[in-house]
């Protein structure tokens, strides 16, 4: 296991700071990155930072996490449709975070159900992009395995 947090976004993250911002906030997915890269370094993580609008280029990004110390893992849309991404997050054994910049049980029914929730390690919804922060200071609190 190494030392190494992948953090992956799904669909539409690359237009953050101007898509819906009363809803995702005024942050772009880049002042996410060097959010998360800031976090990454005070725990001592090497952070893999990736987004993609492709539902089968995010399970290989998760595929490519295998032997990570974490996932933390927006999928976005995905997240509430896509049985491939929950059997990819279950076939890699990498403890993953699911994490949301909204509070998705605030908001359409639709939003409420998750594929992902019962394969993953917890879930943090609503902080903006603190909830990235959250997810990897969970990642660092999870006991490490072999």
């Amino acid at each position: 296991m190494t030392d190494t947090v992948h953090v992956l976004n799904g669909p539409n993250l690359n237009l953050l700071g101007t898509r819906e911002p009363g809803i995702y906030g005024a942050a772009t997915l880049a002042d996410v990155e060097a959010l998360c890269r800031a976090e990454g370094e005070a725990l001592g993580f090497d952070i893999v930072f990736r987004q993609t609008n492709s539902e089968g280029a995010l399970v290989d990004f998760i595929q490519a996490a295998r032997g990570a110390r974490g996932i933390v893992l927006n999928a976005a849309a995905y997240t509430h449709t896509s049985v491939a991404l929950r059997d990819a997050v279950s076939a890699v054994g990498v403890p993953t975070i699911e994490v949301h910049l909204s509070n998705v049980f605030a908001r359409e029914d639709f939003r409420h159900h998750s594929y992902l929730s019962p394969v993953v390690r917890g879930v943090i919804c609503g902080f903006g992009p603190q909830s990235y922060v959250l997810g990897l200071r969970a990642v660092a609190g999870l006991p490490q395995t072999p």
